[in-house]
């Protein structure tokens, strides 16, 4: 059961013998403490998706109430690797829903296009949810929805995955990971949900709340961009044989066929 836990309660009471497992993308709200009770109770376990979401539910929950905990990632596609597409120095790129800190990214990206007058911030936006972001800067241009091979495109072409907000935090950040994947880093607010676990390299993370780091680092970027690469944890099999020996005596589909179906979430 993805997300919903009172669902998962309710397959318990109608499938007393069947292994249930909750897959938690989010973090859940104070309305949500007596989950952790009913949970155990019930005897289906959590699978979080990054330890940083397992610590959190944890301490939310308390130690006593905690249902088992698993720790699988989001797998990341097995061809997304580095190619030959030239990137554009000023190009920057955020990919998320709005809710996700875009009103702050906004205030960030105005106060470096003060600096650099020449950049450019693209926001791809799923389009599922409306948030008010307040003003849009001068120099940002919208991309609407895009497939996957398109957010892809749009990923290798960008100097940097531009996420450096101090407000929403991950309970992974998929895109973090696909953009490291292909090669391009990502700029993150150090400790702030998962992002310095799935973008652990310490140069891709700054204080997002001091301006001075952030134009410091998209000046050393322009000039010569780290290399970045995919964490090998997150790829498809590590992960998939991780589902496999937890399933192992429930019948399923294969992780790629279910990834397909869930994949929205992260985004």
């Amino acid at each position: 059961m993805i997300n919903r836990w009172k669902v998962a309660l309710k397959m318990r009471k109608r499938h007393p013998e069947m292994p249930i497992f909750l897959w938690l993308h989010v973090y859940p709200g104070r309305r949500n403490r007596k989950m952790g009770t009913a949970l155990k109770a019930a005897g289906i376990s959590v699978v979080c998706v990054s330890d940083t979401h397992a610590a959190r539910l944890r301490d939310f929950l308390g130690k006593d109430e905690t249902p088992v905990l698993h720790v699988i990632y989001n797998p990341l596609d097995d061809d997304l690797r580095p190619d030959a597409t030239p990137r554009r120095p000023g190009r920057l790129l955020f990919a998320s829903s709005p809710h996700k800190g875009l009103a702050e990214v906004f205030g960030q990206f105005a106060a470096l296009r003060r600096q650099m007058p020449d950049l450019t911030l693209a926001v791809a936006d799923p389009g599922y949810l409306r948030w008010d972001t307040g003003p849009v800067p001068d120099g940002v241009f919208f991309l609407g929805s895009l497939s996957h091979p398109a957010l892809i495109r749009q990923m290798r072409r960008a100097l940097c995955l531009f996420y450096p907000q101090t407000t929403f935090a991950e309970t992974f950040g998929l895109v973090l990971a696909e953009a490291n994947a292909v090669g391009t880093p990502v700029l993150v607010h150090r400790n702030l949900g998962a992002d310095s676990e799935i973008v652990a390299d310490p140069r891709q993370q700054v204080d997002g709340n001091d301006p001075a780091q952030i134009l410091a680092r998209i000046t050393e970027w322009r000039l010569a961009p780290p290399r970045v690469e995919a964490n090998p944890a997150f790829r498809l099999g590590p992960v998939a044989r991780q589902w496999e020996r937890l399933l192992q005596p429930v019948p399923v589909q294969t992780v790629a066929a279910v990834w397909g179906k869930v994949r929205e979430v992260q985004q």
